[in-house]
């Protein structure tokens, strides 16, 4: 049986956590055994405290001691992923704007023979609900500027809800890994793409958070515009 892990990074979603989880474990009659990892950055509202209430073994906690970032999280998820034998690993969001109907499609593909699964909100058009229309035109403006300087050929290169192989993520060097927020889904990406691993996209629809209030924010918004030329250049001079 393949064991599929679903990181869920959070702060302050004790609004959506205890609702989520369920909803991801719900595929056990898949043949899979599904797993959640919540990787906690000490939430003042007590997002630990309510998944440690579940005690359930399919549930795992990680706490650390301060806000340190999205794309921290996932680093510290998938080192766990990979140490402790899982096959395929989720990155997922907290709000339920990646809606966990999708997580089977994902594996489904993976078991094709692709290395990387993205959902993809701009492979058939756009599919987005309930956000700001500034928002939306910096996103998809922000995919075409990517993919125009680094080559990535993925329509939705800030797209964060993803599965890997972990047989092909362990060959990634998780450690050069500096980046975090959209520039942390675009450096992904980009080094499995120089690797020659096998990505596809999938059309998902993209829904804003029922609740609690998004991490977006201007400085993670300059960091993923400069975050492409470093990974252009570094590229060129073999430094991925």
């Amino acid at each position: 049986m393949k064991k599929v892990l679903v990181i869920i990074p959070t702060y302050n979603e004790s609004e959506n956590i205890l609702n989520l989880i369920p909803e991801v474990l719900n595929y056990t009659d898949t043949g899979r055994e599904w797993n959640v990892l919540v990787v906690d950055d000490n939430s003042p509202d007590g997002t630990a405290s309510l998944v440690k209430s579940l005690k359930n073994p399919n549930v795992y906690l990680i706490e650390r001691e301060r806000k340190m970032g999205l794309g921290t999280a996932y680093l510290r998820g998938f080192k766990f992923a990979i140490e402790n034998g899982f096959d395929y690993v989720f990155e997922m969001d907290a709000d339920f704007s990646h809606d966990p109907k999708y997580l089977p499609e994902f594996v489904d593909l993976i078991e094709k023979g692709y290395d990387l699964v993205v959902g993809s909100r701009y492979i058939n058009g756009i599919s987005v609900v309930n956000w700001p229309i500034g928002r939306l035109f910096l996103s998809y403006y922000a995919n075409i500027y990517t993919r125009l300087v680094t080559g990535l050929k993925v329509k939705d290169t800030t797209a964060g809800f993803m599965c890997y192989k972990v047989s092909a993520l362990s060959q990634i060097d998780l450690e050069k890994v500096k980046s975090n927020g959209y520039s942390f889904q675009i450096e992904m990406k980009f080094k499995f793409y120089k690797k020659g691993f096998k990505i596809t996209e999938t059309p998902i629809l993209f829904i804003d958070r029922r609740a609690g209030s998004s991490k977006m924010s201007r400085k993670v918004v300059y960091e993923a515009y400069f975050m492409v030329w470093k990974l252009k250049f570094k590229s060129i001079f073999g430094r991925l």
